[in-house]
């Protein structure tokens, strides 16, 4: 037997192999493969859309549509974004409809009794339909993250129990009927209005928007909600209060809705019944295709805005498309299914990448 040739051992062996991503062709298909992990398809799907839409209608780029697309982004933007921080603890809100449509019955009814008519009454009835808004928004959530973490029921069966007992109580408080007489400051500026050519509904969501990136990075509770949903057993194992910090993200995430709700009240002039029933399937498709899990553990504020951007962007297409409302909702029910496809793909992808990376050391 020849004993000139030396092998090198199985240890030194790996720590000779070369880099996943430097072998040839296999470089591009990592990159690939980490954008598409990270990113999403989102990129894409937004110059597409603004492509297309650009073609069919001269008027989607026009200053005017530019700001709808910015107004409408708002109202579902603070609704997605309460979406995102129930989806990344481990569950989802059904409710998020009648929140809305409660917020703006009430706030509605309150506004109207302080302003009577009188202009000196228009920042007091303000301040009280904010108040009122706060107000709602909190015990709905309260009641869902009660339900969540105390009661250990499914976020499925208690927000669609939630959803029908505040739809039915926003019946009742409102006889079926919009509550109109509204300060015109409120609906006039607050609610359409733009200071240069920026609408003033983005301006004073953009520091709720910052408070909720700072709440996720920078605190203690962001790490919590992240660990939670990755896996609540070790979570609780760390020493994390699942309960506590589930019923603290479950009553954001009411906040968060009812501001929307009272935002969108001003932008509708009245308090209706029937507001904010589309937004419970938007908001979590855009907090999906955002980068939000459905298993939880994953989310995050720049992916959650671009997917608003592509659905109110898609929406106001088909709007100038002349397309009815019947079509529409396929168009978003097919987006929420893609999301999910999506979402899954993602997940694979983020294995893949791990599997890649960890061959390279």
């Amino acid at each position: 037997m020849s004993t000139n040739t030396i092998t090198d051992p199985p240890i030194a062996q790996l720590s000779k192999a070369p880099d996943p991503t430097q072998r040839t062709g296999n470089g591009t298909k990592y990159w690939i493969i980490k954008g598409f992990a990270v990113l999403g398809p989102l990129p894409v799907l937004l110059v597409l859309l603004a492509v297309v839409f650009g073609l069919v209608s001269p008027v989607f780029f026009s200053a005017q549509n530019l700001q709808s697309i910015a107004t409408m982004s708002v109202f579902l933007l603070l609704t997605a974004l309460a979406q995102m921080l129930i989806l990344i603890s481990g569950g989802f809100d059904l409710s998020v409809g009648s929140n809305i449509a409660l917020t703006s019955v009430c706030t509605a009814l309150v506004m109207n009794a302080v302003f009577g008519g009188l202009d000196e009454y228009v920042g007091l009835a303000m301040l009280w339909g904010l108040l009122v808004a706060t107000l709602v928004g909190a015990c709905i959530g309260l009641v869902n993250g009660i339900g969540v973490a105390i009661l250990k029921v499914n976020p499925f069966i208690v927000t669609l129990a939630t959803m029908s007992i505040f739809a039915g109580v926003t019946m009742v408080v409102s006889s079926g009927r919009e509550v109109s007489g509204l300060p015109r400051f409120f609906t006039h500026v607050l609610g359409s209005g733009r200071l240069g050519v920026v609408p003033v509904p983005l301006l004073i969501a953009i520091p709720v928007v910052l408070a909720i990136v700072v709440v996720l990075r920078r605190t203690a509770f962001g790490k919590s909600v992240y660990a939670i949903g990755g896996n609540e057993t070790a979570a609780t194992v760390a020493g994390i209060r699942v309960r506590r910090n589930l019923i603290i993200v479950y009553v954001l995430g009411g906040l968060l809705t009812a501001y929307a709700g009272w935002l969108l009240t001003a932008r509708v002039s009245s308090g209706q019944p029937q507001l904010g029933t589309e937004y419970m399937m938007q908001s979590i498709t855009a907090a999906i295709i955002g980068g939000a899990s459905l298993r939880g553990g994953r989310g995050g504020v720049g992916g959650t805005i671009l997917g608003v951007l592509f659905l109110v962007g898609l929406t106001n297409g088909m709007n100038l498309m002349r397309m009815d409302s019947n079509q529409q909702s396929i168009a978003i029910g097919i987006a929420l299914v893609l999301s999910v496809l999506i979402s899954r793909l993602r997940e694979q992808a983020r294995r893949t990448v791990a599997v890649m990376e960890l061959t390279r050391r």
